[in-house]
């Protein structure tokens, strides 16, 4: 069974009207006839570069906002039609730390079971607390806990009522390594007893290591949509990656990704790899810590966006 459906969703937005090419009336598509089926059981990726829609898919999908076109459904249950089976269906970790500053984590995970009409749910709840690493702070208020703390409560939070659907929007920003480890075991095994799991994130090297399949977003538009094992094979190249103590000049940065003083070629064979060598060196430069190493998403998703350069989509229908 399908899990999660978009049929053709668009979202379309008034056009800033500070903006020099906006006409009166025209608006901007957020998200530009997005098709996707995800299916149960699966750990699905959705990536994308800021702004390319992934936040607006996924408040379409919890209705939260209303799509301009199209249909989108959780296990069969239309988010408008039959928007409460539909929300009960889903458990959401959202970018934002939203919290109630007058209740203590286990009040509130307590609240949030209620909203389902969950009783009884003290077990599921001490095992959240204790899985999320916040056993030691289930009596405390939400004001005294830090940045971080705050994510793992919205983590539990969205898998009190043990949703088949868990939807993740960059669960791990701004959190620590042990968090993350924690975290991705934790959801890990809830995706191998069944559950399906939507993931938004920047660390291109969780998507890589968790989802199955990946999808790859540009100006609310879906530009690759793949298995993650073939979207790798598909990066046949190699990179050479070294560190520079100076700057690479113009023509060979151009040609370059550069991170501070690491530098990453692609390459396809060992000629070419001697090739950026030899211009490093009459360039006068002294390459560091030179290895070789296969494609990684990063690499894949780098390319896929530079070969999609779109720009924003604007309609001249009225909002």
């Amino acid at each position: 069974m399908t899990a999660i459906s978009f049929q053709s969703v668009s979202k379309a937005y008034p056009s800033p009207k500070s903006s020099k090419n906006s006409e009166s009336g025209s608006t901007f598509l957020a998200l530009d006839g997005v098709s996707l089926d995800i299916q149960e059981g699966e750990f699905f990726g959705l990536l994308g570069p800021n702004g390319a829609g992934k936040t607006t898919m996924i408040s379409v999908l919890a209705g939260l906002t209303r799509a301009t076109s199209g249909r989108v459904s959780v296990l069969g249950h239309d988010v408008q039609t039959d928007f409460a089976a539909a929300r009960r269906s889903l458990g959401v970790v959202p970018q934002e730390l939203v919290f109630d500053p007058f209740f203590n984590v286990r009040e509130l995970l307590h609240i949030q079971s209620g909203y389902f009409g969950v009783k009884n749910n003290g077990a599921w709840i001490d095992e959240l607390l204790e899985r999320l690493g916040l056993a030691d702070k289930a009596n405390a208020n939400m004001r005294q806990l830090s940045g971080g703390m705050k994510r793992r409560v919205l983590v539990a939070q969205a898998l009190v009522h043990k949703p088949p659907v868990i939807v993740l929007d960059e669960p791990t920003a701004g959190v620590d390594v042990e968090l993350r480890q924690t975290l991705w075991q934790f959801i890990a095994k809830l995706n191998r007893e069944g559950h399906t799991v939507l993931l938004t994130t920047h660390y291109l090297e969780e998507a890589e290591a968790l989802c199955g399949r990946i999808a790859m977003l540009k100006t609310g538009r879906i530009v690759a949509l793949d298995k993650t094992s073939d979207l790798l094979k598909a990066a046949s190249s190699n990179v050479l990656r070294f560190k520079l103590d100076e700057e690479l000049p113009k023509a060979l940065a151009d040609k370059a990704r550069i991170t501070g003083r690491i530098v990453q070629f692609p390459a396809n064979d060992a000629l070419e790899i001697e090739r950026y060598l030899a211009a490093v060196r009459e360039a006068g430069l002294v390459a560091h810590d030179i290895e070789i190493r296969k494609a990684d998403l990063e690499d894949v998703f780098l390319d896929v966006m530079a070969q999609n350069k779109g720009s924003v989509h604007a309609t001249g229908v009225s909002a």
